[in-house]
């Protein structure tokens, strides 16, 4: 069985590390840089960095920021952001990512995964999905949770796993720095339906909630943010107490 991946996830805003609740009221978080180094001598599995104003913008990703962190870290690296074209993906490649998050863009134009996937590999091709739950069910949504789309969930998730990509990063919008765990039911429904890694993302306040999100959630990766920049939960103490819970994680 593979190990259960534990992944930080840089939110960046004018270059800063930002973090919000419900996708608003952003608040500073650090240096992008310097967080990032950290994360990787802690023993994070994986990092993930997000220009989370990049496509509301209509601009592409700071690509010297992103050089700047992956030259201090050593593990793979994940880049999100205003990727609209195989460009993009080959010029965020070259500044040092190991993968690259699309959303908006899979959306607008669903072949942009079958493309990065063919020239580029599925294993570079993370998609990203932001869901709220609704009256009418799990709805995606566009453009950092600011505009609904008419696409749901699990049919959504399903198409992006038969178009290529390597694995789905979900994050619930109802959950997001709410801190009382991850939309369990939900990433569990995908989990059964899909033949590729989801990573969950949303609502991590204590360590209890990677276990249940491992467990319950049957998620292959938990990501959060506020509780690792903060400094509420170390990384190597939260694989230590996961590792006791009987969880395979890397040590």
């Amino acid at each position: 069985m593979l190990a259960k991946r534990i992944i930080p996830c840089l939110d960046i805003k004018d270059g800063q590390t930002v973090k919000g609740t419900n996708f608003v009221n952003l608040r500073q978080a650090g240096d992008p840089v310097e967080l990032g180094r950290a994360y990787s001598e802690q023993g994070a599995d994986e990092l993930v960095f997000l220009d989370i104003t990049a496509s509301h913008e209509g601009r592409k990703t700071f690509t010297d920021l992103v050089k700047r962190v992956a030259a201090n870290i050593s593990i793979p690296f994940t880049v999100g952001g205003g990727i609209n074209e195989l460009s993009d993906v080959d010029r965020l490649l070259s500044a040092g990512a190991d993968k690259v998050s699309i959303n908006s863009s899979a959306i607008r134009n669903p072949n942009l995964i079958d493309e990065i996937a063919k020239y580029f590999g599925s294993q570079v091709c993370v998609v990203a999905i932001d869901a709220k739950q609704t009256d009418q069910g799990w709805k995606c949504y566009l453009n950092g949770g600011r505009v609904e789309t008419d696409k749901y969930l699990s049919e959504w998730a399903r198409e992006v796993n038969n178009r290529g990509a390597g694995e789905i990063l979900f994050t619930s919008m109802n959950h997001d720095g709410v801190k009382t765990g991850y939309a369990n039911k939900a990433l569990a429904t995908l989990s059964d339906s899909l033949t590729i890694p989801v990573i969950a993302s949303g609502g991590a306040g204590k360590m209890e909630h990677f276990k249940d999100t491992f467990i319950e959630g049957k998620a292959d990766a938990a990501l959060a943010a506020s509780v690792f920049h903060f400094g509420e939960i170390k990384i190597p103490e939260l694989k230590q107490y996961l590792c006791q819970q009987g969880i395979n994680v890397r040590l």
